[in-house]
C-alpha cells in the first residue's frame, strides 16, 4: 500500500503545484533559449518557461525522505542527485541571465558531475560489502574495487549527460523515464532493495506528473537541472545495487541518443563536415525526416516499454 501511496502522492503534487509552478517561472521570466543550429521548427518554443526539473527533484527528494527509509544507500541517491541538479540549475540559470543557448563551460559541467559520482564511490569504498555487478541472463560477478570505481564514474555521469541529450522532445525525457523507473522499481523490489523501489516510483509519479504539463506542445521544460539530476538518480541507484547493466538494458533509449551523437560528432570533423544522421541526438534526425515530433516520442516510448519488458523478463531466467 505504502508503494502505491508514494507514486499515487508524487503525481498528485505535481498535477496540483505544475501550474502555479508555471506562473512563477513566467513571473520570473525563466524562459528556454532555443540553439540556432537546431531544428527551425523548435524556434517557437523560445521563451516557454523552464527549469521544471526543480519541481521534479523538490517533489521528489521530500517523498523520499518521508517514505523511505535514511539509510546510506538513499542518502547517497539524494546527495549525488541533488549535486545534480545544482549543476544543471546553474547551467539552466546562466543561459537564461545572458540569454544564450550555452551556460556552464564543458569543464565545469563535468567537474561537478564527477563531484556528485565521486560521493558514490566514497561511500562504495567505505562499505564492506564485497562489490557484485549483476548481468542480465548471466548472473551476478565480483569485481575488484578499481573496476567498480571506473564503472561508477561510467555510469553516474553517462547516464546524467544520457538523459540531458534526451530531452530535447516535448515528453521525452519524462516519458522514457516513467517507463525506466518502474522497471527499476520491478527490479530493486525483486532484489529487496525496498527503499530505493519506492524512491523509484516517487521519481515515475513525478515524471508522469510532469508529462501533464510537458506533453507536446509543452508548457513547461524541465531544463538541465531535471534531465541531469534524473540521470544522476537512475545512475546512482543503479551503481550502488550493481545493477548498472539493467540500466544499459532499460535506458536503451539513452544510450542509442548517446551513441548517435558519439559517431556524428568525430565522423563530422574527420570527413570535413560529411554526416551520418541528419542531426543528432538521434531524435533529431527523425524529425528532419518528417516524422512528427509527437510520433517521434511515443515510438521511442514504445521502444522503452519493449526493452524495459526485456530487463524484467532477464530478472526470471
Amino acid at each position: 500500500m505504502m508503494y502505491i501511496t508514494a507514486f499515487l502522492l508524487s503525481l498528485f503534487l505535481m498535477l496540483c503545484l505544475g501550474n502555479p509552478f508555471i506562473s512563477l517561472l513566467k513571473k520570473i521570466n525563466f524562459g528556454q533559449q532555443i540553439r540556432e543550429f537546431g531544428p527551425k521548427s523548435h524556434l517557437k518554443k523560445s521563451g516557454i518557461p523552464t527549469m521544471g526539473g526543480v519541481l521534479i527533484i523538490l517533489v521528489f527528494a521530500f517523498l523520499s525522505l518521508l517514505f523511505a527509509d535514511l539509510n546510506l544507500k538513499t542518502a547517497a541517491v539524494l546527495v549525488s542527485s541533488l549535486i545534480m541538479a545544482v549543476a544543471g540549475f546553474m547551467d539552466d540559470f546562466l543561459k537564461i541571465k545572458f540569454s544564450r543557448s550555452l551556460g556552464l563551460t564543458a569543464v565545469q559541467k563535468i567537474g561537478l558531475q564527477f563531484v556528485s559520482a565521486l560521493v558514490v564511490v566514497i561511500y562504495l569504498y567505505f562499505r564492506s560489502e564485497t562489490y557484485y555487478v549483476l548481468i542480465p541472463f548471466a548472473g551476478s560477478y565480483s569485481i575488484p574495487f578499481y573496476l567498480t570505481v571506473v564503472l561508477s564514474f561510467f555510469t553516474i555521469i553517462g547516464t546524467a549527460n544520457a538523459v540531458n541529450l534526451t530531452d530535447g522532445l516535448d515528453g521525452l525525457a519524462a516519458g522514457t523515464t516513467l517507463v525506466v523507473s518502474l522497471t527499476f522499481a520491478a527490479i530493486f523490489f525483486s532484489f529487496s532493495h525496498y527503499s530505493l523501489a519506492i524512491m523509484m516510483l516517487i521519481l515515475a509519479g513525478s515524471c508522469l506528473g510532469f508529462l501533464w504539463f510537458n506533453g507536446n506542445p509543452a508548457q513547461i521544460f524541465m531544463g538541465d537541472v531535471g534531465s541531469l539530476a534524473i540521470g544522476g538518480i537512475l545512475g546512482t541507484a543503479a551503481v550502488i545495487t550493481g545493477t548498472e547493466f539493467y540500466l544499459l538494458i532499460a535506458g536503451g533509449i539513452y544510450v542509442a541518443e548517446t551513441v548517435s551523437v558519439m559517431i556524428q560528432v568525430p565522423y563530422f570533423k574527420l570527413t570535413g563536415g560529411k554526416r551520418v544522421f541528419k542531426m543528432t541526438p538521434i531524435h533529431h534526425h527523425f524529425e528532419l525526416k518528417g516524422i512528427a515530433e509527437n510520433k517521434v516520442v511515443i515510438r521511442f516510448i514504445i521502444v522503452s516499454v519493449i526493452l524495459s519488458l526485456l530487463t524484467v523478463y532477464s530478472l526470471y531466467l
